[in-house]
């Protein structure tokens, strides 16, 4: 881990304790662990969700508290409702398209394809140019819970900022990215996780079919600085919640937003 001067230390553990506050008041407590093997049990306990990614497992990949940490969220409950990882990875001399060809398998969805060993990813420029110390940002989920639950307060921003705020204060990376399902880039979900980057990309497989299409979403050492210099949103209160619940009239059985509802 990187040394940080005293005066940048203070104004990460400034920022990270806002929004950490916040994301108590939402009724979220936030776990950050570098112990993957704990990481693996936590998912291990969603039967509802697909199996964690060789990325972050400690069963198929080496990765420790020197190359890698999670962050986990619990309700009041003590129930998960949040994962999201990171990890470290030296691609010195080499690009992101080379790693991602060499290391497809711990990238591609489970079952996405008929054959493996014959599917690559392709399309986003940025794959040539992405390159030195670069961090992976995956496995981020959050449960859905409705009006009033933590996504539609604005916990997703959040919790990717307390993870990226850490990653660069720990690694000070060349680059960071992650891959997104199409649908959700669609709907703006890069820019919800803090990434102003956002190019299509595919998975071709052996007879040059589409198997999935994931978009690259990306930043650079600036568009960190950018991030990390921006004030953390707030989350919305309850209140503003309350008044979009109040416009949602049941219609035939059916619930839509009242007209009267700001879009």
């Amino acid at each position: 881990m990187m040394r940080m001067s005293p005066s940048t230390l203070f104004e990460l553990t400034t920022r990270l304790s806002t929004v950490l506050g916040d994301l108590e008041g939402a009724g979220l407590r936030v776990e950050i662990g570098d112990d993957f093997a704990k990481y693996r049990s936590y998912r291990m306990q969603q039967p509802d969700r697909g199996p964690i990614y060789a990325m972050f497992d400690v069963a198929s990949s080496y990765i420790d508290r020197t190359n890698g940490f999670w962050v986990c969220a619990f309700n009041a409950s003590g129930e998960l409702v949040h994962t999201q990882a990171v990890r470290l990875l030296d691609l010195s001399g080499t690009s992101l398209a080379t790693h991602l060809h060499d290391h497809r398998h711990k990238y591609i969805t489970p079952n996405s394809t008929p054959d493996p060993d014959l599917t690559f990813y392709s399309g986003p420029e940025a794959l040539q140019t992405i390159t030195g110390k670069v961090c992976y940002h995956g496995d981020f989920w959050l449960r859905s819970s409705g009006l009033g639950g933590p996504r539609s307060l604005g916990a997703t921003s959040l919790l990717s900022r307390v993870l990226l705020e850490l990653m660069i204060g720990a690694w000070s990376p060349s680059f960071v990215f992650a891959l997104v399902p199409k649908q959700l880039a669609a709907k703006g979900a890069h820019l919800r996780y803090g990434y102003c980057h956002c190019e299509p990309g595919r998975w071709l497989g052996p007879d040059q079919q589409v198997t999935d299409e994931d978009h690259l979403i990306w930043m650079g050492e600036r568009d960190m600085a950018n991030l990390t210099a921006q004030t953390p949103q707030r989350i919305k209160s309850t209140a503003s919640v309350s008044a979009v619940r109040s416009a949602v009239q049941p219609v035939d059985g059916k619930t839509h937003l009242a007209a009267s509802a700001n879009a």
